[in-house]
Order: structure tokens, then sequence, then C-alpha cells
């Protein structure tokens, strides 16, 4: 089953600590790189955080936003920081002195003061319980989305990959007829020239044009990469290097069927081949 790198959830709880909400947002990337939105609280705990990430997710860049909005009953035991308001009542004197005309402090403009009122600290370890368990829920709701979104594209590359192996069944099938028509036009030529050909030299120089001209082999691997790219599929590990490996392989045997190409429409069909094949590897690159 594949997944898909992007996705996005967010799930929201609600705790002895106050409300904590929980935002995953991804999107492709080679490796798997996670950036973190932080409560000061959480911060010395990003390495557990992000190992619990990595158990999930293996590519794909993702952010990780987690807040915490304290509830009434945690900020109760509110501190103020009486130096800090000494300080400030101090400056506003000297102000008011140069400024008489100025209003009185508001102490709740005082209280707005950063750092004047303190909320009592909370311990870290039953925070980031808490935060663990939301971050276990948010991590479920992305990876339905993400295999929701997997599915699709393994849909999409399953349809391809039948249109290619039906482009390249009638290839194999015209050969015959392809070969037989320059056969056919090298001893018009020949008869063009007026000139005794000898039948044992012509033969050979029919069976070497031939044998540029056959593409069997590559058939045979274009085969034989459908039926590995449906193996990938049909795993459970994260195949996204590996299909877009195979899509690699695949475009090389478009490109040396296109280039042994002896008439319009296998042309047309190696071109056919190469969009289906592009067609796959645009989604493959969202795949992890």
């Amino acid at each position: 089953m594949l997944n898909s790198m992007t996705g996005f959830a967010r799930e929201v709880a609600e705790t002895p600590f106050g409300t904590l909400t929980c935002e995953l947002r991804a999107v492709n990337h080679r490796f798997l790189d996670v950036q973190f939105r932080l409560p000061e609280e959480l911060r010395p705990k990003e390495v557990e955080l992000r190992a619990k990430i990595g158990e999930l997710l293996n590519r794909g860049k993702i952010e990780c936003s987690i807040h915490l909005r304290r509830g009434s009953a945690a900020g109760t035991n509110l501190s103020l920081n009486e130096d800090l308001v000494r300080q400030i009542a101090a400056r506003v004197d000297e102000i008011s002195a140069l400024l008489p005309d100025t209003h009185a402090l508001d102490p709740i403009d005082v209280l707005r003061w950063p750092g004047v009122v303190a909320e009592p600290e909370i311990d870290t370890e039953p925070l980031l319980a808490e935060a663990m368990q939301v971050l276990d829920a948010t991590l479920a709701s992305m990876a339905l989305m993400r295999g929701s979104e997997g599915e699709r594209i393994g849909q999409m590359i399953d349809t391809r990959l039948a249109e290619t192996l039906e482009i390249a069944g009638r290839v194999r099938k015209r050969m015959p007829e392809v070969l037989a028509a320059v056969r056919a036009k090298q001893q018009e030529r020949i008869d063009k020239l007026d000139v005794e050909a000898d039948p044992a030299r012509l033969e050979t120089e029919l069976a070497l044009i031939a044998q540029k001209l056959d593409v069997d082999e590559e058939i045979d691997r274009l085969e034989s990469h459908v039926s590995e790219v449906r193996k990938a599929l049909a795993g459970d590990e994260p195949v996204g290097r590996r299909l877009d490996f195979l899509m690699q392989e695949l475009n090389r045997e478009a490109n040396t069927l296109g280039s042994k190409s002896a008439d319009t429409e296998t042309t047309g069909a190696a071109v056919d081949l190469k969009v289906l094949i592009e067609q796959m590897r645009e989604q493959i690159q969202n795949v992890e």
C-alpha cells in the first residue's frame, strides 16, 4: 500500500494544564525533515517528539506545531514580580516629572508588561505525556489522509501500467509486419538500381538490418519493469525511491524503442510510452 507524503491533520485535547492543539503539515521531500513550533515548556523535549514522528513517517517535510492555552485552573497562582513593578513605577515618576500633563498610569497596563506577571511553572514530564497523546492522535489522522491519497496514486499508476503493457504488446505484434516492410523497401531500392544482387549478400544485409530494428529485448525489459512496479505497489514498505528508479528504467527502454523505430506508428508508440511514464513519475515524486 502506498502512502502519500502530503497531508494535514489537527487534533485538540483538554488536559489538566489547559488546551493542547497539535497541527501537522507534510509535503514531499527526499528525506524526513521535521520542524517544530513548541511551547517553551516542551522545547527541551523536542528529541522525544521527533522520535515519535520518525516511528510512523519515513519521508517528507513535516511542520509540527503544538500550542498550549492554559486553562483558568492552571493560572490561579499567578505571581507578581514586585521588583520589576517598582522599577516601572520609578521610571513612570521620572517621566511624569518631565511631562506633568500625562495621565496617571493604569495598573492594568502594568500587569500587561512582559515579566510583571509570571504564570506558575509546569512540570515538563506530565505535560510531555499529554503532548505525546495528542501527537499520536494527530499522526493517526494524518496517516489516514496519506494512505487515502496513496491509494488514489496507486490506482492511477496501475492504470498507466496496463496502458504501457498494451502499447508494448501492440508494438511486439507489429514487428514482423514492420520488418517485412523494411525488407520489401530494400528490395525495391535494389530493383530500381537495375543490378543483379548477390542473394546471399542481400540476405546477410537484411538480417543485419532486422537485428538493428528488433525491439524484443526492449519490450521484454519493459514488461519486466512493469512487473517490478506492481510488486512494489503490493508491498507494505515505503517504495517511493524504488519506484522512482523503475521509472528511469522504463523511460530508458522507451527511448531505445524510439531510436530503433522504423515507422511512424512505432515512433508514436514510443512517444505514448514516454508520456505515460512521465505521468507516473510525477505522481511517484509524492510517494513515501
